[in-house]
């Protein structure tokens, strides 16, 4: 059991990229970790706990949380990072695409909140932050992108639902929309096409999202909000 008090942060799509940074950050904070993704090593850091498994299978969000509540004890913070981006014109999305970014994006949302949520009723509150995308608010016809739209869309608006229904009992729920950010996703050659797509003319940087989900675990009066880190593209272009 852990140590009352002492804050514990779940993580998922945790291995790499904007993931991993934000296990570092929440370290940084002062956080216990619990981190996850399908193919996450053990870490050297006895205060981060790693948990391999698919996030879409219920039975890995049930590890997650009793991994977290044996071990620390509680859960404050739950980052819905893990997210499948498949970008096609409409009618050439497979159901194995449906199925897919369905079972990231939604199924793997759905479960580890319930139980992150529900450990929070239990103390005095808690955060639950969705990673998002510009793509649900500014569509293009360069970048296709129906299945993203239908479940990061449906994300928002659960963040939203979530915010109000828990308001009250001291959860908060938040989102953070983003553009294009440098990660291992993105080969280096594309960066200059990339950059183009953003009214302020470059990718975000994984900093980027960082700074603003630290604003959002501290900002203590905000919930319900969908944070734009995206270089101004839901305004337009």
């Amino acid at each position: 059991m852990g140590i009352p008090g002492r804050k514990v942060a779940i993580i998922t799509g945790a291995s790499q990229g904007i993931g991993a940074g934000l296990v570092d950050d929440y370290r940084k904070l002062g956080h216990r970790v619990v981190a996850t993704s399908r193919t996450i090593p053990p870490s050297g850091d006895p205060d981060v706990l790693t948990v391999q498994g698919d996030i879409a299978d219920p039975a890995t969000a049930e590890r997650i949380a009793a991994t977290a509540t044996e071990r620390f004890g509680r859960i404050d913070t739950l980052i819905n990072n893990a997210g499948l981006f498949i970008g096609k014109p409409f009618t050439e999305y497979s159901r194995e695409d449906y199925e897919a970014m369905i079972g990231v994006n939604l199924t793997g949302f759905f479960r580890i909140t319930q139980l992150a949520v529900e450990q929070m009723l239990r103390q005095d509150g808690g955060h639950v932050v969705q990673i998002s995308t510009s793509l649900v608010d500014y569509a293009s016809s360069t970048e296709p992108s129906v299945l993203a739209s239908l479940t990061k869309g449906g994300l928002q608006s659960a963040t939203k639902s979530l915010a109000i229904e828990y308001a009250a009992r001291g959860i908060r729920s938040n989102a953070v929309s983003l553009g294009i950010i440098r990660t291992p996703m993105h080969p280096g050659e594309y960066d200059e096409e990339l950059a183009r797509r953003h009214p302020l003319g470059r990718m975000g940087e994984v900093e980027d999202v960082l700074e603003a989900v630290r604003y959002l675990e501290t900002a203590s009066f905000v919930t319900a909000v969908t944070l734009h880190v995206d270089g101004g593209r839901a305004a337009g272009h």
